[in-house]
């Protein structure tokens, strides 16, 4: 609300908060956030004690419908560890997951699926800033994931035998250098081509809008000089 000049001080900004009915605060990085100031908004008279417990209240009750205070032996999920959360069978449900979330908008001479079958003595090109960079994989507020179950496009190419060749063309999403001599090279050896572009929370997240939909940097000159 400070931002947004709603109001002129975080000690303002808790009582307005606190008196909506807010009751949480999402202040990482932040030692001295805004409800640090409800002591002094409470001496103030601005909010009441009364008031503050019924804010606290479903806060805590929701913890404890968690078992957030329960004896580490009455939660079920304790005794969980990667053995079970990463089994066959959940690996498997969640590959299930990731292929009906694909949304396929163009599927030309039927040219997907790409089967290991189909791809012998194919030469297939992955290009682009998002076809090896696992650090550009996933959007704003997604978990770290441990590093050995990440698949690149590239990875995940190479695993149905054929001959794969990678270029980035660019190192990073925002795409400013464009290596278009080397994309080439890959791209006109190649019997399919795959290019991985995008954004990613380099160039645009919570806080960091874009005027417009296009590519950033050069990936636009990228995609169309592996078409052409």
């Amino acid at each position: 609300m400070l931002g947004h000049r709603y109001t002129r001080s975080f000690l303002e900004t808790a009582v307005a908060s606190v008196n909506a009915g807010l009751n949480l605060e999402l202040s990482y990085g932040l030692r001295r956030n805004v409800f640090m100031h409800i002591p002094q908004a409470l001496a103030m008279g601005n909010i009441t004690l009364q008031m503050l417990r019924d804010r606290v209240r479903p806060l805590f009750y929701t913890r404890m419908r968690l078992g957030e205070f329960d004896p580490p032996a009455m939660n079920p999920y304790s005794s969980l560890d990667l053995s079970v959360v990463q089994s066959p069978e959940h690996r498997n449900l969640s590959l299930e997951a990731a292929v009906k979330s694909f949304v396929l908008l163009k599927n030309v001479r039927g040219t997907l699926p790409l089967r290991a079958q189909d791809l012998s003595g194919q030469h297939l090109a992955v290009v682009g800033p998002f076809a090896d960079n696992p650090r550009v994989l996933f959007g704003d507020y997604a978990p770290v994931p441990d590093p050995q179950y990440i698949y690149t496009p590239r990875m995940g190419l190479e695993m149905l035998g054929a001959n794969v060749s990678f270029t980035a063309g660019c190192s990073e999403p925002r795409c400013w250098q464009y290596s278009r001599a080397e994309l080439v090279k890959v791209v006109g050896a190649a019997d399919i081509v795959v290019v991985c572009l995008g954004t990613g929370v380099d160039v645009e997240t919570e806080a960091r809008d874009r005027r417009d939909l296009s590519l950033p940097g050069h990936q636009l000159d990228l995609l169309q000089d592996a078409v052409q």
